[in-house]
Formats: C-alpha cells, structure tokens, sequence
C-alpha cells in the first residue's frame, strides 16, 4: 500500500491506493501547519496506521522540468516526512499537471467550483499516485527519485584547510535533503 501526499500552501491532500497498488483512493485533506507540522504528524500516523510501503510527493516542476520555488518547498516538505517515516521510503513524482487534471474530474462529476475547495487536493493526490501506479506498471521502474535522509551534522572545517569544506557540504544538504553527500541529485529517473 502506498500513501500519495500533494503539497499545497494551505492544504495537503493525501490518497492511497490498495494492496496491490492498482486503484488510488482519496482519503482526506489535511490544514497545512507550518509552524508545528501536526499535518506531518498526521501523514506519519497514516502511514503506520496502513502500513505504507512508500509515500509518494507530488513534485511541482515548472513546465520546462526545472525545480522553481514551488517544487523547493514540495523538496523540503518530503524531507520532513522522511524524518517522521523512519524505513518507509518517499518518493517525489513530477507533477505538475495533477491539479489541473484533477479540476477536469470534478468538473466532470459535476462539482461546483466552491465545492473544490475542500476536495481538489484529494483529488489531486489520487491523479498523482493513479498516474504514478500506472506508470510504474506499464516501465517496471518507480517513477521519480527517492529522498534521501539528512546526513549527520559534520565537523566545520576552516576555509583554508587541506581537504574538503564539509560544513559547505552540509550547508548545501542541509537545504536540500535530497541531494546526495556529494551535492549532486539523484537521477530523476531512479527506480
């Protein structure tokens, strides 16, 4: 069973999918809260309580498949769900046509535009993990990239001294989770 998060400024959507990973599901929109992550606390309580296996981000990528401000923060959010989800991998997934896709389904059940609201991140999150499932079924490799955990804190070096910067490294890591120890990112293709 996986569990698909879409991050959004205000709610998060989350859906799952069942057992054997071929039907995504909507299963509740969570108040984002910044300040003292009880959202990520709930999707963390969600994944215990369903035994997630993996926990798929929606990856907000421009429309030319850069990573501008809004895929910074989806970056740093599957971070903090990394820390939270010890052993249960997450996974960020491009995109950056699920709401749009998603308006479209309720349009066509015949939801209002003031109904959306309090539904369309759900929806959005089960458009990224339907298109996620399906994906993977028809390449056999997951799509995305992993995030990877924060390394420890390394020793500061001096600027000057023999050897590698590592608190630069760190610095640089520590802004973005998801790059490996060398500063490099993970192939964005990576099964």
């Amino acid at each position: 069973m996986r569990l698909a998060v879409d991050v959004g400024s205000v709610r998060v959507g989350v859906a799952a999918c069942d057992p054997a990973g071929v039907i995504a599901s909507p299963v509740r929109t969570l108040a984002r809260d910044a300040e003292h992550d009880g959202d990520i606390a709930q999707i963390a309580a969600e994944v215990a309580a369903r035994g997630a296996v993996e926990v798929v981000v929606g990856l907000p990528l421009s429309l030319d498949g850069s990573e501008g401000p809004a895929a910074l923060r989806a970056l740093e959010y599957a971070a903090k769900i990394v820390r939270s989800v010890p052993g249960v991998p997450v996974r960020v997934v491009d995109e950056r046509l699920s709401t749009v896709d998603a308006h479209r389904v309720l349009h066509a059940a015949g939801k209002k535009e003031k109904q959306f609201r309090s539904v369309v991140d759900q929806a959005a999150a089960v458009v990224l993990l339907q298109a996620a499932l399906d994906a993977e079924r028809s390449s056999g490799r997951a799509p995305g990239r992993v995030v990877q955990p924060a390394k420890g804190r390394t020793k500061r070096r001096h600027r000057g001294q023999a050897g590698t910067d590592q608190h630069d490294q760190h610095q640089q890591h520590h802004a973005h989770p998801e790059l490996d120890a060398g500063g490099a990112r993970p192939d964005a293709t990576e099964g």
